[in-house]
């Protein structure tokens, strides 16, 4: 093998390991969410879905968001996003519910966005789908799972609960929303119980999580940064050496 060829492939190399380096840490914390991720009791909120593709080879088709029923939401708008095709589903509840002072039996269920055809959100990319929800219902949090499809088929479920993400992150976590809770200040805080209220010893260790999680997020970007400066100094360490071995 020549030293040239030898030379090419060494900047390859160093080349895409950078940039692996900076995009599986980017990639990874990318996830469906709901933004704002507070809203006030009996208001009517204004809500975005934020909805990225993480897939090299397929493009996001369909967006299902799943409402609660033991807290039902009476009122859902959507607004219209071009190329897609909003549908607000509606159905009996699996139990009459009392919603300020009225016996509620049916609601909507869920929220579906649709793709038309050759529409989808592509690699690299994000859409956000606007709904209006209400009124909040005067409760903890309620949990918004929704399912994401691409165009070859894959389905992913966005719908673990904070707890079980707490217990394993590597689950999917649901996009929430917080309404009597404090959100976390950390995404993977550990500031809420099961039944919704907030554990005493998290509220203790806020600042210190904070904290904590502000330095995880420096130390990342600096070993990322670091990366990119070694395989920088690397290629140019190798361009010198072909320089010097051509006039040798």
């Amino acid at each position: 093998m020549s030293r040239k060829t030898t030379l090419r492939r060494t900047l390859l190399g160093l080349t895409a390991g950078a940039a692996l380096a900076v995009a599986v840490p980017l990639a990874a914390s990318a996830h469906v969410t709901v933004n704002p991720n507070t809203a006030t009791p009996g208001s009517y909120a204004t809500v975005n879905f934020r909805v990225p593709t993480e897939s090299e080879t397929a493009s996001t088709v369909k967006v299902e968001v799943t409402l609660p029923t033991d807290t039902p939401l009476s009122a859902v708008l959507v607004e219209p996003v071009p190329g897609w095709t909003a549908t607000v589903e509606k159905g009996a509840l699996p139990a009459p519910v009392e919603v300020d002072g009225n016996t509620i039996t049916d609601a909507p269920l869920k929220i579906v966005w649709q793709a038309d055809p050759g529409v989808g959100i592509g690699q690299d990319q994000f859409q956000m789908f606007s709904a209006v929800l209400g009124p909040v219902p005067d409760t903890g949090h309620i949990l918004l799972p929704a399912e994401q499809t691409y165009s070859d088929g894959e389905v992913v479920d966005w719908a673990a609960t904070p707890d079980q993400v707490a217990a394993d992150d590597s689950l999917e976590p649901a996009p929430v929303l917080y309404i009597t809770d404090t959100p976390p200040t950390a995404e993977h805080s550990h500031g809420t119980t099961a039944t919704g209220s907030t554990d005493h010893t998290a509220d203790d260790m806020t600042a210190a999580a904070a904290s904590s999680d502000d330095s995880s997020g420096v130390a990342l970007g600096l070993s990322i940064a670091a990366l990119v400066v070694a395989a920088v100094g690397a290629v140019f360490g190798a361009l010198a050496f072909a320089r010097r071995s051509k006039r040798a």
